[in-house]
């Protein structure tokens, strides 16, 4: 008896895309415009992310949000981003797999020297087109912050910065505090 090849009927190339990509065994993986990304951060960059963490603490509290690293799903792209931080209400985090950006309060992303113009670019137009609140830009490159604030239909309509590393970001309403830099 020979082995029969099995056929995979791919009617829906996005889905099998992102269905795959969390399959991937012992990697986190996200999918910028159809590309696999591996993510592995240096300690640098997550000492960045933690440090953003440790200051929203109290005021996640108060909101009954949660922050993390979850997958975003942008439906209808071959995109699955993993932000550095994303902060959550609660009850949205709570069994949930994938979110969408509009799901969100904030989204942090740090850049590294392989993903800094993406982060710059890509995501900033796409987590705008998907109605993200706020996306926070820290870059280690350039050694500032940028906080995009109010997508609309051709980008966020308004920007602070960007601020050198040491000058507070004013995270606005529902956070009302001042994110200081100095240690980034």
């Amino acid at each position: 008896m020979s082995a029969q090849p099995h056929a995979y009927a791919v009617t829906d190339p996005e889905t099998a895309l992102k269905y795959a990509i969390q399959h991937i065994q012992g990697d986190r993986v996200q999918i910028v415009e159809g590309v696999i990304q591996p993510i592995v951060p240096s300690w640098d960059h997550e000492n960045v992310a933690d440090l953003i963490r440790e200051q929203l603490g109290p005021v996640l509290r108060r909101l009954g949000c949660r922050a993390g690293s979850g997958n975003l799903d942008l439906p209808g792209t071959s995109n699955w981003y993993v932000p550095d931080l994303a902060v959550v209400p609660s009850d949205v985090a709570k069994g949930a797999g994938a979110l969408l950006p509009d799901q969100t309060l904030l989204i942090v992303e740090v850049t590294s020297e392989s993903n800094a113009e993406t982060d710059r670019t890509v995501k900033r137009a796409r987590y705008a087109e998907y109605r993200a609140p706020l996306y926070l830009l820290v870059d280690r490159t350039e050694r500032s912050c940028t906080l995009y604030a109010v997508p609309g239909r051709l980008g966020y309509t308004r920007v602070e910065g960007p601020l050198p590393f040491g000058t507070p970001v004013v995270l606005p309403d529902p956070f009302d505090m001042e994110l200081d830099t100095s240690e980034f």
